[in-house]
């Protein structure tokens, strides 16, 4: 039931309950991995289920399309959409210009993919992740497994001349093993705590034999939906500059708490 659950899943659930509203029947849309984007994707099913909103969705990685199945969303690759509407996604941090830092769930590589092909990118979140500076959160870098530790070497070269207090790095694992992306990739995590020039820093990491994508989106995000643990929701539109703000009351919304794993 809506009472119970905590204040930041609250927030994430507002967030997503209120970028869900923004689908419209016959849209083609990018579905997000994360915690957020969970709720996100509870929402549209719901939708799906109680108003027979009819709807395409892009999957992001395996987990977020075995959920989107499970909740009777019609699930297609992005090859056979072509392009999309929407996608509506979360994010680690975004900034003031929306320019954010994913892929804490490993996703990056599908969710910058699927995002760069749609028409707006929205990212729902709560408002912790909001910060002035990008960098806080470690910058995810996916890598081949082939010559991952001198493309590692590389990366940490490559930080000596970048505008960021930290320059450590690790790899992501799972468990004692590397993890290993659904697309067969390493993650490289780096730990910068301040990013003076994402943009700088994101096409530098590109030119990195070995460096498939990093955690940068930069000029991708279109909108942002910032949920508050006491329900409250703000809109801002990068393009327009329109801010808004709601209150979602959620003491009517039992159905979408039903089967929470």
């Amino acid at each position: 039931m809506p009472a119970e659950l905590s204040p930041i899943d609250k927030a994430k659930y507002v967030a997503a309950r209120r970028a869900s509203a923004l689908v419209e029947d016959g849209m083609k849309v990018g579905l997000g991995t994360g915690s957020t984007a969970a709720w996100m994707v509870r929402c549209l099913g719901e939708r799906v289920r109680d108003e027979g909103l009819r709807i395409t969705g892009v999957p992001t990685s395996s987990r977020t399309g075995a959920l989107a199945r499970q909740l009777g969303i019609e699930i297609v690759t992005l090859d056979e959409a072509k392009w999309l509407d929407l996608t509506i996604d979360g994010a680690d941090e975004f900034d003031a210009e929306l320019n954010l830092i994913k892929g804490g769930g490993a996703a990056l590589l599908q969710e910058k993919i699927v995002a760069s092909a749609s028409d707006r990118m929205v990212v729902i979140a709560d408002a912790a992740k909001e910060v002035a500076q990008l960098g806080a959160f470690p910058l995810p870098v996916e890598v081949v497994p082939f010559g991952w530790q001198t493309t590692r070497t590389v990366i940490e070269e490559l930080l000596i001349s970048m505008d960021v207090l930290g320059r450590t790095t690790s790899l992501r694992l799972n468990g004692t093993q590397p993890l290993v992306t659904d697309e067969g990739h390493y993650i490289v995590d780096l730990h910068l705590n301040r990013i003076g020039n994402p943009r700088a820093l994101a096409l530098a990491l590109n030119q990195i034999p070995g460096v498939v994508e990093s955690g940068l989106f930069i000029d991708i995000c279109d909108m942002v939906v910032i949920g508050g643990t006491d329900g409250r929701v703000e809109t801002r539109d990068l393009h327009t500059g329109a801010i808004t703000q709601e209150v979602i009351d959620v003491s009517e919304d039992s159905n979408i708490f039903k089967d929470i794993d």
